[in-house]
């Protein structure tokens, strides 16, 4: 019984420590269907589909309606993409970030039959920056005002992405800001059209003094196409890195599960980076997750490695709960062959102590006056003797107490 209570109490002890099993099930805001946040969402999607995980992607206006997202618990959204350089994020320890996962370039489209090279020159056209509220048309706005220009100095219309690059195709817009990742399927298809231009930055050194979560980067000559030879020259852009962030009470499986992810998705080469630069172990904005970190450092666990991740869990699991019961119960498991020696060796010298006050009897009774007592009392000791329960490991015991009983008996005869 001790033994027993010893483990119910470990146990359930154990289990105010056990995380509970992940859930199957959790939701990702992305950005417009157009854009790469979405196309990356898909491609973690897949990633934990394999898992058993299913990540039900939510389309949004971008970074910062999905930072509004995932700061509300409400809203269901456990995982979210945000460029750098959001305003006002501020101390914000309900979120956890998986590090800078791809770089995330400006791009200012525009037509015309003029080259342009710095926004400043975009002053008396017609512009769309993006989506009021989105991270794009917040991050344009900054450096639309660096450049002199607001809704005094040009046409400002924020739109979708779609709705902008429809604009622009039909003359209806002179320039859009887009903030999207090189992979996007709509930079390419723009780069491609000989009716659109893309501005190099003149000035891409002094946004990157000016504004420190920005990147200056070069595309290269004849990357997007080299039999077309898109672009035709190197393009001067800046950019900034997206993370890919996390409630802090997301299950720290499925952290480390969508750090494989991010790794497998964006752990490549591309336009703008080498092999192996994401992602990468540092955020400025926000705090790191130790899950991910050391995902990134050492991979997935052993078991992880080589058992499906239902079970890898599991077992994860049992090992927190089992291993304190364990260390409680072993050395009590321990004791019971001691106190099951202990316990025999007591019954059989209960019945010596007794064959010896009946033999000191014996002794002192010369008259031999009470014989017919001792007889019922060596008999009374002998029953009970046969009657103990002797495992074979007590029979030396037993046979010394059995022929000490037979000694009593010829001397009361």
């Amino acid at each position: 019984m001790p033994l027993i209570a010893v483990i119910v109490g470990g146990t359930w002890f154990a289990s105010r420590f056990v995380e509970p099993a992940p859930p199957n099930r959790i939701a990702m805001s992305t950005g417009s269907e157009a854009g790469a946040y979405h196309l990356f969402g898909k491609r973690y999607a897949e990633h934990l589909a394999r898992s058993g995980i299913k990540l039900d992607l939510k389309t949004s206006n971008g970074s910062a309606e999905n930072f509004a997202r995932i700061r509300d618990p409400s809203s269901g959204v456990h995982v979210a993409l945000m460029q750098g350089g959001l305003p006002d994020t501020g101390e914000v320890p309900e979120l956890l970030s998986l590090g800078r996962v791809f770089m995330q370039p400006i791009w200012v489209f525009y037509r015309g039959n003029e080259e342009l090279s710095t926004i400043a020159e975009l002053k008396g056209k017609r512009i769309s920056p993006g989506p009021i509220g989105s991270g794009t048309q917040l991050l344009a706005a900054k450096l639309l005002k660096g450049s002199g220009i607001d809704g005094s100095t040009a046409t400002i219309r924020n739109m979708s992405v779609r709705d902008s690059v429809a604009g622009l195709r039909k003359g209806d817009l002179d320039a859009i800001f887009l903030a999207l990742a090189p992979e996007a399927p709509l930079v390419g298809e723009l780069l491609r059209d000989p009716a659109i231009k893309l501005m190099s930055f003149a000035n891409a050194e002094a946004f990157v003094r000016l504004f420190p979560y920005l990147t200056r980067v070069t595309l290269p000559r004849g990357v997007v196409d080299l039999v077309k030879n898109v672009p035709p020259r190197d393009i001067e852009l800046v950019a900034n890195e997206a993370a890919l962030v996390v409630r802090a009470d997301l299950h720290p499986a499925l952290v480390g599960l969508l750090a494989e992810a991010v790794k497998r998705t964006h752990g490549g080469g591309g336009l703008f980076q080498r092999v192996g630069t994401y992602p990468k172990l540092q955020d400025p904005e926000f705090q790191l997750s130790e899950d991910a970190e050391r995902f990134y450092r050492s991979g997935p666990s052993f078991l992880h490695r080589f058992l499906p991740f239902w079970l890898a869990t599991f077992i994860q699991r049992m090992v927190v709960l089992v291993v304190p019961v364990a260390t409680l119960a072993l050395p009590l498991v321990k004791l019971i062959p001691a106190m099951f020696r202990w316990r025999h060796r007591q019954r059989l010298l209960h019945w010596y102590g007794q064959l010896k006050q009946l033999e000191a009897r014996v002794a002192f009774d010369t008259e031999r006056s009470e014989q017919g007592e001792q007889r019922l009392e060596l008999t009374r000791i002998s029953d009970a003797v046969d009657a103990i329960p002797i495992p074979i490991g007590f029979s030396e015991q037993f046979y010394s107490l059995r022929a000490a009983i037979d000694l009593v008996k010829a001397r009361i005869a």
